[in-house]
């Protein structure tokens, strides 16, 4: 059994129209938020074996701080392709992860959170900025999840729905 964790980015800042998509920063709910979901996954038993991150600035500075106050101690890998994507993408990348990680966590952008999501359990969740999915996968190795994988969806967490400071 694998551990698959999608988080989507938390809530970016529109304040600087000469920034690009790519290189919108976090705001100030966003540099609350992402600490919160990480205070979360350690408090769960969640803490990631393996964090990749799309390489997009507040995708990056989510996984950053999710990372640090999760306890995760491992380098957040960050990955051109997890931006402005489709899941093909994200189940490509996983069947490629080595089996010594049992949980993984991808974080990236919708819609192509939420279709992943979907594709994985067959359920329609509405994933806003900085929720967090936790999905059991029934396999034993990365390289057999594909289209047809059906995985439980354990858990959905949005930072509205924690009591967590």
């Amino acid at each position: 059994m694998k551990t698959l964790l999608i988080l989507r980015h938390a809530k970016s800042s529109w304040n600087y129209p000469e920034f690009s998509d790519y290189d919108r920063p976090l705001n100030g709910r966003g540099k609350r938020d992402a600490p919160r979901m990480g205070k979360h996954l350690r408090q769960e038993g969640l803490i990631p074996d393996r964090i990749l991150t799309s390489s997009a600035k507040r995708a990056r500075k989510t996984a950053s701080k999710v990372a640090k106050a999760s306890g995760y101690t491992g380098k957040v890998k960050k990955l051109d392709a997890f931006y402005d994507t489709v899941p093909g993408v994200y189940f490509e990348t996983l069947q490629a992860m080595p089996n010594k990680y049992q949980c993984v966590m991808v974080v990236g952008h919708n819609p192509t959170m939420e279709q992943l999501v979907s594709h994985l359990t067959g359920s329609i969740e509405r994933m806003p900025t900085a929720a967090l999915v936790h999905i059991e996968l029934p396999i034993e190795n990365w390289d057999a999840l594909n289209l047809y994988t059906n995985g439980v969806l354990v858990n959905l967490w949005t930072p509205k729905t924690l009591f967590i400071d």
